[in-house]
């Protein structure tokens, strides 16, 4: 967790909560017009390997099958994702965006047929693995630590990645994993050749 110089960590913080704060306030809105427009936007997610479902790897994160469903993903989205946006709003901002893309495109290749997969668990898995594995990447000791402790209170999740409870979206789970792991690889300080 690095902060830019100069900054406060009560201004670190201040940040970090009102990026994950408007991102979750965001999602709740967006139930409301689904609410008043009977639930027509949860079409709108992944359908696998059908054009219009394509589309949906850029609305399924926002969608939630009603408010139990959106309720149950807010609590890990404003942990996980103040813990990860306490290291900048720009890395918070990669992570999600390489967690959603490779999320999204996962189930849409790898989907069942004839589904649509909607919901915001998909980045709680990728913020959850990015936290837990950066520290390897990154070679911080600071990170495993805060990896470690995630793992501890969040691990348990984990299970979601394997198939078997109908209507649950494990590849959604599964595939933001996988994209949570890659973003950790990909944006860890890399070594400069001597």
């Amino acid at each position: 967790m690095t902060q830019p110089s100069g900054d406060s960590a009560l201004s670190v913080s201040a940040r970090a909560g009102t990026v994950v704060g408007g991102f979750v306030a965001l999602l709740y809105a967006i139930e409301v017009v689904d609410t008043v427009v009977s639930d027509r936007l949860d079409s709108h997610g992944v359908r696998p390997r059908t054009d219009e479902g394509l589309l949906g790897v850029v609305f399924a994160p926002l969608l939630h099958g009603g408010w139990a469903h959106l309720v149950a993903n807010t609590i890990p989205l404003l942990v996980l994702g103040f813990l990860l946006a306490l290291s900048g709003v720009r890395t918070w901002l990669s992570v999600t965006v390489i967690v959603w893309v490779v999320g999204g495109l996962g189930v849409w290749l790898f989907g069942d047929s004839n589904t649509v997969h909607i919901g915001a668990s998909g980045l709680v898995f990728g913020w959850l693995v990015h936290l837990i594995v950066r520290g390897i990447f990154a070679r911080s000791l600071r990170q495993l630590a805060l990896g470690v402790v995630v793992f501890l209170v969040y691990g348990s999740v984990l299970w979601g990645v394997i198939p078997g409870r109908p209507g649950i979206s494990w590849e959604g789970h599964l595939f933001g994993a996988l994209g949570g792991a890659l973003a950790a690889w990909l944006l860890a300080p890399r070594d400069e050749p001597g």
